[in-house]
């Protein structure tokens, strides 16, 4: 178990370097940010001595040096375009993004659990035909066109929910359903699928045999086998959520992490950009390495033992 946490951490410490790698060329290729640093009347000499200050005048190799150092104690420098630090900002944003990742994962697991499961039990039903088309809409619509139709039909036609900003409850209902879409088609068909091959699996035949109930094979036994691949879906849609709910807290106008680097990015703000790109990073590989532990916990015949 020890081997096998190193090495999950040696991994996930390669891909976050390889994230601020990344964000380290895209950031030279995007621009100057100087432009935004400046005053429109600057001079060459202004322009000289704020790349010395801002060290690019520096090699790449020394550049990406410093970066590093800077990224390890988590200092990405001052915003350009609302001059606080830049991880300031982004964890001042993270409580938003939080809140909408885990409704839009709630409203995923309460819906995908019971389609998939019911999908699987009454297969060529009418409840597997819904559950069907609506795995297929559900991956072929793109969320922010989602909730586009959400805010027209509930907040413009009905009034019934508010079409943008945080607040109370009432707030987080559409972005939430508009994020958690996409994943509530996938994990429909993963766990329909898994639970087809667990119910055709000889133990069930067994329990059916010695006179189980139907309910206690299914929602107790089948479930948590087929939960394996469901639990690895998870939190690679929860990363995905804290990382890239960009699309759907720009439609919503939802204060997230997301918004905040799309408006960095138009505005060039680098820190800003850097600062919420391997934060995310971050989350990715921690997420999806505490879901790696806990196959152990959810089937105990997998141990990881090297």
């Amino acid at each position: 178990m020890r081997r096998y946490i190193f090495d999950r951490l040696w991994q996930g410490a390669v891909a976050i370097l390889g994230a601020v790698l990344i964000v380290f060329i895209a950031q030279r290729l995007a621009g100057d940010p100087l432009g935004l640093l400046l005053p429109m009347d600057a001079t060459e000499a202004d322009f000289a001595a704020m790349r010395i200050e801002l060290g690019l005048d520096q090699p790449l190799l020394v550049q990406f040096w410093r970066f590093l150092q800077s990224v390890a104690v988590g200092d990405f420098g001052y915003s350009y375009q609302w001059q606080v630090p830049a991880m300031e900002l982004i964890l001042d944003r993270l409580p938003a993004t939080l809140e909408l990742a885990v409704a839009g994962l709630v409203f995923a697991i309460t819906l995908a659990v019971p389609l998939g499961v019911l999908s699987a039990l009454y297969q060529g039903s009418a409840v597997d035909r819904v559950a069907k088309v609506f795995a297929m809409l559900g991956q072929a619509i793109p969320s922010f066109w989602i909730g586009l139709l959400l805010i027209l039909f509930f907040a413009v036609t009905l009034n019934w929910l508010p079409a943008y900003g945080r607040g109370g409850f009432s707030h987080l209902v559409l972005p939430a359903i508009a994020l958690g879409w996409y994943p509530v088609a996938a994990m429909t068909r993963t766990l329909r699928s898994a639970m087809l091959d667990i119910l055709q699996s000889d133990y069930v035949r067994m329990a059916r045999s010695v006179g189980l109930s139907e309910r206690a094979i299914v929602w107790k036994y089948a479930l948590r086998n087929a939960a394996v691949p469901l639990a690895t879906m998870i939190g690679v849609y929860f990363a995905n959520m804290l990382g890239g709910a960009f699309v759907v807290e720009v439609v919503f106008a939802w204060p997230g992490i997301g918004r905040t680097v799309v408006e960095a990015v138009f505005s060039r703000d680098f820190p800003v950009v850097q600062a919420g790109v391997i934060l995310s990073a971050l989350v990715f590989v921690v997420v999806n390495l505490l879901v790696d532990l806990s196959y152990g916990f959810i089937d105990p015949r997998i141990r990881h033992d090297r």
